[in-house]
């Protein structure tokens, strides 16, 4: 019998053909970890949305740092909670407020080993919760927002930022941190450019985590959610303006606008699997519905399979440890300084250490 001629199923016929023959593959260096650190706190704050995932003391974010670091991650990813707020979000501009002496903190101790970045926006810092400061309306001043943008810009970088990321969606931005940047001296420092970011309600449980004081939404300022064309258009203005690597948020539900800007983009790009994404496979996980780490696995994989460079992602940590056969299928037992760290949920019949080509082994 000659029929079919054609049988791809050959290659997938056992773990080691499908492992030879992968075309995506996870690797630690791929991910790169938010954390949290909030003023004032004398212990992690577990943050109930997001099960697993805490706001950090100044104590514990150095030791989240040094698994970051000794798991071989891409990097981390910081956010301040200040204790005070105002309307114009003064303690991000503050040296030694959170963010920032974290960030010298954690720079500190981990040298150049692991690459520290910063969110550079006002969401966490102003007292309405928005991105930007107010004119006399109510709406969010891009101009004068902007001005304030510059200068943190400067002031992470002298912390100690290896990378700064704005993530406030306000035109023109990357044009003015990077010549604010270049000014001070700080021509080396990157701009990661959150280029193609959605207002999605996707991101309801980093509200939380952020003790967001945001009342209302941001869609004066990031993108409509029907709209490809447009992320293009924001794509091609930033890497115009300067970004050394460019972002798409979120990364799921986005997977088209992520192909499109890998396509046209000649620098990495990012992806951010954000809280929603997270706190939906933690609830289907949690009611025994799904098979927690194989769609962990399955999801990083479609990110990077869509285009994504790197992934930002609550999951890097521990999923670098998955790839590095560091934890088995086991929650975690140590203090909660890890990152993550998951409750005893139900298991699944699918709740084996996978070895397959659909968890790939560290290339």
């Amino acid at each position: 019998m000659s029929f079919p001629a054609q049988r791809p199923r050959r290659l997938r016929r056992s773990p080691a053909l499908r492992r030879l023959v992968a075309e995506t593959r996870l690797h630690p260096a791929d991910f790169i970890l938010p954390l949290f650190v909030r003023e004032g706190i004398d212990a992690p704050a577990p943050i109930s949305s997001m099960p697993g995932v805490f706001q950090h003391t100044e104590a514990s974010l150095l030791e989240a740092a040094d698994e970051a670091r000794d798991l071989g991650l891409g990097g981390i990813m910081l956010f301040g909670i200040p204790a005070q707020r105002d309307a114009h979000g003064s303690a991000g501009l503050d040296p030694q407020g959170i963010l920032n002496r974290s960030i010298r903190a954690v720079r500190e101790r981990v040298g150049d080993d692991l690459l520290v970045m910063s969110d550079l926006c006002l969401d966490e810092f102003t007292d309405h919760g928005h991105c930007g400061v107010l004119d006399d309306t109510g709406s969010v001043d891009n101009d004068r927002t902007l001005e304030i943008y510059a200068q943190m810009g400067v002031v992470q970088a002298e912390a100690g930022a290896d990378v700064v990321a704005p993530s406030g969606m306000m035109d023109g931005q990357v044009a003015v941190i990077r010549q604010a940047l270049d000014d001070a001296g700080h021509h080396n420092v990157p701009i990661l450019a959150y280029a193609a970011k959605y207002a999605s309600a996707f991101y309801g449980p980093f509200r939380e985590a952020v003790d967001s004081q945001l009342s209302g939404d941001r869609r004066q300022y990031q993108m409509d959610a029907p709209n490809r064309t447009e992320a293009l258009r924001e794509v091609e203005l930033d890497l115009s303006e300067g970004a050394d690597m460019v972002m798409v948020k979120p990364a799921s539900a986005y997977l088209d606008i992520l192909s499109d800007v890998a396509q046209i983009s000649d620098v990495p790009v990012a992806a951010y699997q954000v809280s929603g994404e997270y706190a939906m496979i933690e609830a289907a996980a949690a009611n025994g519905w799904v098979d927690r780490r194989a769609v962990v696995m399955e999801s990083l994989i479609a990110i990077r399979r869509a285009g994504a460079t790197n992934v930002l992602t609550y999951y890097a940590a521990e999923v670098a440890r998955w790839l590095q056969n560091k934890d088995t299928t086991a929650p975690s037992s140590s203090a909660p300084h890890s990152s993550v760290e998951q409750p005893e949920y139900p298991r699944t019949a699918d709740s084996q250490p996978q070895d397959d080509a659909g968890y790939p082994p560290v290339s």
